[in-house]
């Protein structure tokens, strides 16, 4: 889909490819399926390794806003690193006031909600859980916060923001 749209001029000979171009294919792309990324895996301190784990990260873009959708499954092989996780975006974040929230969950023996967070002109995202199983304090998603991950473990996260082009 492209952001600009035509400026027409009076007078002009519309074509059907010309109608075909910036009506047809700009509504069929809303329709589209989600383009698939690659997205990336920080840590803070230690970086984690995804081994024999998978990560899969899709979005749709309308114009400057994302949709987008990441699934971390974590393998025999993975290793978790140390300090706060970040997951990249699949489009920088725009300048603006305030942090995009959307939702994130860990699956594990037990399954926990959390947020996602992107701040402005961000690059990455972190998710956020519950500190503990005592207190409703959020803490960043690490080697073991909401939990001490193992293989089979997921962290799913969904997010809407606006990119900065």
């Amino acid at each position: 889909m492209t952001t600009d749209p035509r400026t027409w001029n009076a007078g002009e000979l519309v074509t059907a490819a010309m109608l075909n171009q910036e009506i047809r294919d700009q509504f069929n792309s809303l329709f589209g399926a989600w383009t698939p990324y690659a997205p990336s895996w920080t840590a803070a301190t230690t970086n984690p390794a995804l081994g024999n784990g998978t990560m899969i990260g899709r979005y749709l873009k309308i114009g400057r806003t994302v949709q987008f959708h990441v699934e971390l499954i974590m393998g025999s092989t993975t290793t978790y690193g140390s300090g706060a996780w970040s997951i990249s975006l699949p489009f920088a974040a725009a300048a603006g006031a305030g942090t995009r929230v959307g939702l994130a969950h860990a699956v594990g023996t037990i399954r926990v909600a959390g947020h996602t967070l992107v701040a402005p002109l961000a690059a990455n995202f972190q998710c956020f859980f519950p500190a503990s199983s005592t207190t409703s304090n959020l803490g960043n998603a690490g080697a073991t916060n909401p939990f001490t991950w193992a293989a089979g473990n997921g962290l799913r996260a969904t997010l809407t923001y606006e990119t900065a082009a």
